[in-house]
């Protein structure tokens, strides 16, 4: 009989986001699959556990993925995590579940263990309507940037998109240059000790991240067009 893969979101930064059923399920399976092992065995000693991990991220070859159905096929139940939040929201987490679906096809047990995503997170204090959104994901950092945020000023709903330390800047004068005066909301580091909220048009958000630390994590929510 086939192991079940679980699907575990877990804290995106404050550890107390854990919920008892993901702690439950971490106790209960056999191996945690993880992005970086370091990162996922951090999380675990905070709750006391000391579980065996194997590393699956976005460089994991084919091999890894027999490796990770044969522990199914020999009824192994595994955990899937990412580093922080929801594991394939944007996030490698979604090729190793359909790879696994076509290996192994309908008899596998997916179960979802709801938990943290700086996406949902940011969209429930953004303060737009979320009734409909578009998620894009990262931008692209150089081929194909400047096609993606042309994109932008021909969506007329909610969207949002993370960023990184690195661009956000760049990002917000880009946005500037294609959205205008619509409305945007930048969530810093959520959930974490420095967690700010940014209000404004990205323009009026360049002026304050030029004055206050642009360190850490990005989610870029923008509002819906004005009618």
């Amino acid at each position: 009989m086939l192991g079940s893969l679980f699907i575990v979101g877990t804290p995106i930064g404050n550890l107390s986001d854990i919920t008892e059923r993901a702690k439950k399920t971490f106790e209960d399976v056999d191996v945690i699959l993880c992005e970086d092992t370091r990162v996922t065995q951090h999380m675990l000693h905070a709750f006391g556990m000391n579980k065996t991990l194997m590393s699956y991220h976005q460089h994991s070859d084919d091999l890894r993925v027999k490796d990770i159905a044969l522990l199914l096929k020999e009824g192994k139940s595994l955990a899937l995590v990412s580093d922080a939040g929801t594991p394939g929201i944007s996030d490698p987490g979604g090729m190793l579940v359909e790879a696994l679906v076509k290996m192994l096809g309908d008899e596998l047990k997916i179960i979802p263990i709801p938990g943290p995503s700086a996406l949902i997170s940011a969209l429930s204090v953004s303060g737009f309507p979320a009734d409909e959104f578009l998620f894009l994901g990262f931008p692209p950092h150089k081929k194909g940037r400047q096609a993606f945020f042309k994109r932008l000023s021909t969506i007329s709903s909610t969207m949002a998109y993370y960023e990184s330390t690195h661009r956000i800047e760049k990002s917000m004068q880009e946005l500037a240059d294609v959205v205008g005066d619509r409305s945007v909301v930048v969530c810093r580091e959520l959930t974490k000790i420095y967690e700010t909220i940014y209000r404004g048009t990205a323009s009026e958000i360049l002026a304050k991240l030029k004055t206050t630390s642009i360190k850490g994590e990005f989610v870029v929510v923008i509002g819906p067009k004005r009618k």
